[in-house]
């Protein structure tokens, strides 16, 4: 895997915030609603966006094989 430090990395795209800005906004709704957030636009995205693909027969067995051997 590659790994860029120095430039633009797509971790930051979003503006991480704390706890207690949340808690000074109004709580988790009124901060979501402040932020421009709300359930619809949640639905829209989730509408749009592309169908999940499942995992093939050969992933199955390589996750639960990983599963069984990280116990």
């Amino acid at each position: 895997m590659k790994t860029n430090l120095t430039g633009k990395g797509t971790s930051r795209t979003h503006k991480s915030v704390s706890p207690e800005e949340i808690i000074a906004a109004g709580g988790t709704t009124a901060f979501g609603i402040k932020a421009g957030k709300n359930n619809e636009t949640l639905k829209k995205a989730l509408k749009n966006s592309p169908e999940p693909e499942p995992f093939t027969e050969e992933e199955w067995a390589g996750l639960l094989k990983q599963m069984a051997n990280d116990k």
